[in-house]
């Protein structure tokens, strides 16, 4: 999180700011972020401990795991995670999020499944 801070922040942070279309000087759209960071931030960091678990668990796998259940785990932690973190710090409307991540993650999904399934009987 302090590389975020710092990538999002002193780096990369105006040029970010240009991209998601955020006018600093908006004060009240300013504060609204703020408000709603906090929570974003749990939701944040609750994903990547999973993505640290879950890269973990497959490193230390010594046994053979299908091909989807493996697929299954990478589009879990790694996917979902990035995804979700890619849409919540956008200036859109909450509805606007849930859908981009529900249609984006949907396809990711059948993508692993597809991808997972192949390769399990193909390798």
């Amino acid at each position: 999180m302090i590389a975020g801070a710092l990538w999002y922040g002193p780096l990369f942070g105006k040029k970010w700011m240009q991209i998601i279309y955020f006018d600093e000087s908006d004060q009240e759209a300013l504060a609204k972020m703020k408000k709603s960071a906090g929570p974003l931030y749990g939701i944040q960091f609750t994903l990547t401990l999973f993505q640290v678990l879950v890269l973990a668990h497959l490193i230390a796998d010594t046994q053979l795991v299908g091909g989807v259940e493996r697929a299954l785990w990478i589009w879990a932690a790694f996917i979902i995670p990035t995804l979700a973190g890619a849409i919540m710090w956008t200036n859109k409307s909450k509805d606007i999020k849930w859908a981009q991540f529900l249609i984006q993650g949907g396809y990711q999904l059948l993508m692993f499944a597809i991808y997972g399934t192949l390769l399990q009987y193909w390798v």
